[in-house]
């Protein structure tokens, strides 16, 4: 029952992925979450962000922002990588992942989606039918309507681990 909002895989951080082998696996397009993904929420696009778009890019990956966000958040954190975005995504809708894809030329088998959040960027991505990396939050101060989704996550993170014993017996 709560398969649809387990990841495909569960990392410490977006800057732990080892994107070299995700393109050599074929993978070309990332969809990325802002907030707690790539910075702490609200923050700009620190120097890390910045080295990790510019090495996608050298790759040749194709890149796009995913937020629920305002365009000036996402904007302000765009003008720093210079990629495409997508805001007040309306995540978990998965209209919205399938424009990303679209858009960068990919399709479900070659894009990745990377967020920190189970309820709306997994579940969203699942939806879609992209693979998902869930990464730990960057930073603890959320706004209150996520910190008690957090709650939630925990459950669905318990039995996500109970799942990922039996698979790997």
């Amino acid at each position: 029952m709560l398969e649809k909002f387990y990841p495909g895989e569960y990392l410490d951080s977006t800057y732990v992925i080892d994107f070299d082998r995700l393109y050599e696996e074929g993978y070309r397009g990332i969809i990325f979450d802002i907030d707690n993904t790539l910075v702490p929420h609200g923050a700009p696009a620190d120097e890390r962000a910045c080295a990790l778009f510019a090495h996608l890019k050298e790759l040749g990956f194709q890149c796009m922002l995913l937020s629920n966000n305002k365009e000036p958040r996402v904007k302000m954190f765009n003008d720093a990588v210079h990629v495409s975005y997508i805001y007040k995504a309306g995540k978990p809708k998965p209209v919205n992942y399938r424009k990303a894809m679209q858009e960068m030329g990919t399709d479900t088998t070659n894009t990745i989606f990377i967020g920190d959040q189970i309820f709306t960027d997994v579940y969203g991505a699942n939806l879609a039918g992209i693979r998902t990396i869930l990464v730990k939050p960057i930073h603890p101060k959320e706004e209150i309507q996520i910190v008690l989704k957090r709650y939630l996550e925990k459950i669905v993170l318990f039995f996500y681990a109970r799942y990922q014993k039996k698979q790997n017996r």
